[in-house]
C-alpha cells in the first residue's frame, strides 16, 4: 500500500485473490498508525510513495518484513508454531468482528460466505456478548 491509496477518508485497496475493490475508513487507531508512519517516513533522507518503508525511507520489500517479524516473534520468546505470519490475518478478521461484526469481516478478508470467515475468527477468550437491558415502563414475567 502507498500514500497514493489514502484519498480523503479511505484507504482504497484491491484485494489480491478477488481483486474487490475496498474502501477501508481511516479513523482511531488507524488513523493515528498511518500518522506514526507519515512521521516516521517525513525524518528519513529517501522519500517514497509506499506506507512501509525501512529506517533509510526505501520501500519494505516482503522479505525484509518477513525478516522483521520473525525477529520480533524470536524477541519475544514466542514460538513459531504458536504464532505465525499468516496469523494476524486471523486476528484482523477476529478484531473486526467483535467491533463491527462478522459481515464486515468478511468483506474485509475477501470471503463468500460468513462460513469461511467464521474459521478465521478466534474467540480463546469468549465470544462477546451484551444484554440489552429492558425498556423503562416494560415488566418482564
Amino acid at each position: 500500500m502507498s500514500e497514493d491509496h489514502i484519498r480523503g477518508e479511505y484507504l482504497r485497496v484491491r484485494q489480491g485473490k478477488t481483486q474487490a475493490k475496498l474502501r477501508i475508513v481511516v479513523e482511531n487507531a488507524l488513523e493515528e498508525l498511518i500518522e506514526e508512519i507519515r512521521t516516521f517516513k517525513a525524518a528519513r533522507p529517501k522519500q517514497s510513495a509506499p506506507l512501509l518503508v525501512n529506517e533509510r525511507g526505501a520501500p519494505m520489500t516482503a522479505a525484509m518484513l518477513r525478516k522483521r517479524f520473525d525477529k520480533a516473534r524470536k524477541s519475544a520468546g514466542i514460538d513459531i508454531t504458536t504464532f505465525q505470519f499468516r496469523d494476524l490475518r486471523a486476528k484482523a478478521a477476529t478484531d473486526t468482528d467483535e467491533s463491527a461484526g462478522i459481515k464486515d469481516a468478511q468483506t474485509l478478508l475477501g470471503h463468500s460466505t460468513e462460513a469461511m470467515t467464521s474459521k478465521y475468527i478466534r474467540h480463546k477468550v469468549g465470544k462477546k456478548v451484551r444484554i440489552k437491558a429492558p425498556k423503562k415502563g416494560s415488566e418482564s414475567r
